[in-house]
């Protein structure tokens, strides 16, 4: 072997040593780099796929925060009947309130504070909270609710010789209700719609799509009735002697509802950076109640039964990421039936908001550079 033969051997062997030093040297670095990848729990996976998303169909948020000023408007309606032979029914409305306020967000979630404009210096029972939040692939409604005591009678049906004209908007102080309920629900079509791109602003949808929605709720509603006070109310109304059915002569009901729903929803992008979502769901409800009523056996009654509830979701809304504006409403609505009682309760609120979204992510600020 000549000398230049050594010499490229020895060469090689040099290069080769190298290669192996660099390589040991790095390979706890890209172990550290690369090992996460791999050894992800099932329970990273699952939140990452959350907020996995088409991008030819949904535009990411490309904001961190955000700041907005929303109005909401809420509506409350309660019919109550009796059934059977004699059969009456008196609906219940208090006066729509409209709230204002600030709210601040950070990505999903949105806290804030809005104040009564006709009542802001004036104490009462109402009481109220709702959170909602909205990923890809799941959202959730939670919900808090006192009305207060300032109902209006809005339609009577007590016989043919009471007309309802007399009633029509008598304020009555002898109803209170609470409502407390939760509704958690799953998109099939995740990937394509985006609930947020039409309730929370977080994402912008590109392309009209829809989805299959299914999911699971519970509500608690506690009413407390004064039917002597109704009857009292309504015979100075009439100068007239007022009987209720015994199907109304109750204190207070407990309802618990235990539900599971399946619906759709469609993103429609009429224009650039405008759309329109419609969304209804169809509860199956399982329901059960204790009350007390006036009756001398004290027995009260049962409701324990299935019936079909629903929930509706609408929103209008302008978004070129930075500036968005819109409206978007909520309507629920349950129903309650047995041999002596019926009970319908539909509430709902709209809200109109304008907001501006700041704080680029990281990957949005390395495009702008």
């Amino acid at each position: 072997m000549g000398f230049s033969s050594w010499r490229r051997l020895l060469m090689t062997s040099v290069l080769f040593s190298h290669f192996l030093i660099f390589s040991f040297s790095q390979s706890p670095d890209s172990t550290q780099v690369e090992e996460p990848k791999k050894k992800l729990s099932w329970l990273r996976r699952t939140i990452r796929g959350f907020s996995y998303i088409d991008e030819n169909y949904v535009e990411p948020q490309h904001y961190n925060w955000s700041v907005m000023l929303q109005g909401t408007y809420n509506y409350d309606y309660y019919r109550l009947s009796s059934t059977g032979g004699n059969e009456q029914s008196v609906s219940f409305a208090p006066s729509p309130t409209f709230k204002f306020g600030p709210y601040f967000g950070w990505r999903w979630i949105f806290a804030g504070y809005a104040f009564d404009i006709k009542n802001v210096a004036v104490s009462d029972l109402k009481q109220e909270f709702d959170f909602s939040i909205y990923a890809a692939q799941l959202g959730a409604d939670i919900y808090y609710r006192r009305t207060g005591s300032d109902y209006k009678i809005r339609n009577v049906s007590l016989g043919k010789d009471m007309e309802n004209e007399h009633f029509e908007d008598l304020a009555f102080d002898g109803l209170s209700v609470g409502i407390t309920g939760f509704n958690v629900y799953y998109i099939f079509n995740h990937h394509r719609f985006s609930y947020p791109a039409a309730f929370a602003q977080s994402t912008m949808q590109k392309i009209s799509c829809g989805s299959w929605m299914a999911g699971v709720g519970y509500m608690r509603n506690s009413l407390d009735f004064d039917y002597e006070k109704m009857q009292n109310t309504l015979q100075k109304a009439t100068n007239k002697e007022v009987k209720l059915d015994s199907g109304l002569m109750f204190n207070s009901v407990k309802y618990y509802n235990i539900n599971a729903s399946v619906g759709y929803a469609y993103n429609w992008v009429f224009a650039r950076n405008c759309l329109f979502c419609s969304s209804v769901s169809l509860e199956l409800a399982y329901k059960k109640s204790r009350g007390e009523t006036a009756n001398e056996e004290k027995t009260g009654f049962d409701i324990n039964n299935f019936n079909i509830d629903g929930i509706g979701r609408f929103a209008l809304v302008y978004n070129n990421n930075r500036w968005y504006a819109g409206a978007a409403a909520i309507v629920r609505a349950y129903n309650y039936r047995k041999s002596r009682f019926a009970a319908n309760n539909i509430f709902g609120k709209l809200n109109i908001y304008v907001g501006y979204n700041f704080g680029a992510r990281e990957a949005y600020k390395k495009k702008k550079r």
